[in-house]
């Protein structure tokens, strides 16, 4: 992937602040807390996992230091990518006759505060709808390769925030909206919940491929192997293979986000495409 002079990208970066947001983590131990980062990991709104459970108070010691070269270079990069997401989706609303508000990105280490209760590195990277903010602790990406088998380099990393503002980019259509009055309505099974979940994040992939796509077209930052980076991490997430890896078996009606497969075709159809009209998940996900 290559670099650009690109910043400015609204990034709040909240590491080396001592602990975080000193609130209430999720308890049950580290146990728990993987499962939470296996089910919400590229997720949409974590508030349902974030403020339920049994809680515990986190450790902030208030202590600051210096962040270091490798993550003064990480942030650099986090703001650029950022940056080329501004750019991007504010160029496919105007197209589309629309105007683009861009979402915050935090970066943090451990825990820190969101609207969405308090955020935690276990949780993996995620988008709040209530402060139309994305979460990221880089930690995670360790994580992503040792557990669950991706080859991360930097455009996995690019790959995770497209996913994540595409869920921002939702909001703003009002998708999320409607996904969660249906949530809220109580007339829906789990089952039926949890397959609008997955139209949900396979949207959010295909805006990933969208953003790739018209990305590159405008700064040709692409480099071979890029593409392939983010499809071995949509892969890496998909419901089967984390449910054979932490469980030995499959029950495709508790899939929340898609299998392996349905996350590389949607990625793929919206970089193939780069046309946002044709990532109608819902409809073709739904009949």
């Amino acid at each position: 992937m290559k670099w650009t002079d690109d910043r400015g990208g609204n990034v709040d970066d909240r590491r080396g602040s001592g602990g975080g947001g000193g609130g209430m983590i999720v308890g049950g131990g580290l146990g728990t807390l993987i499962i939470a980062a296996i089910v919400f990991f590229l997720g949409g709104d974590p508030s349902g996992i974030l403020n339920s459970g049994s809680v515990q108070q986190s450790g902030n010691t208030g202590q600051r230091r210096e962040l270091t070269a490798e993550e003064k270079q990480i942030g650099q990069m986090v703001d650029m990518m950022a940056k080329w997401n501004i750019l991007t989706w504010d160029q496919i609303f105007k197209e589309n006759g629309m105007a683009y508000q861009a979402p915050e990105v935090v970066l943090f280490e451990n825990t820190t505060n969101s609207a969405c209760g308090t955020a935690q590195a276990a949780m993996g990277p995620f988008y709040c709808p209530a402060d139309q903010k994305v979460y990221m602790d880089m930690s995670f990406f360790g994580d992503l390769q040792q557990r669950f088998g991706a080859k991360v380099t930097e455009f996995t990393v690019a790959y995770v925030l497209a996913h994540e503002v595409g869920h921002h980019v939702q909001t703003l259509l009002g998708t999320t909206q409607k996904v969660d009055a249906l949530r809220r309505s109580g007339r829906y099974s789990e089952a039926d919940m949890n397959r609008v979940s997955v139209a949900t994040e396979l949207q959010a992939d295909f805006y990933a491929g969208v953003w790739a796509k018209k990305n590159d077209d405008s700064r040709k930052i692409l480099e071979p192997g890029d593409i392939q980076s983010a499809i071995d991490a949509a892969q890496a997430v998909g419901d089967d293979n984390i449910q054979k890896r932490s469980q030995g078996y499959v029950n495709q009606e508790s899939f929340t986000h898609g299998t392996s497969a349905q996350r590389k075709e949607w990625f793929m159809k919206g970089y193939n495409t780069g046309d946002i009209r044709q990532g109608d998940t819902f409809n073709q996900l739904l009949k």
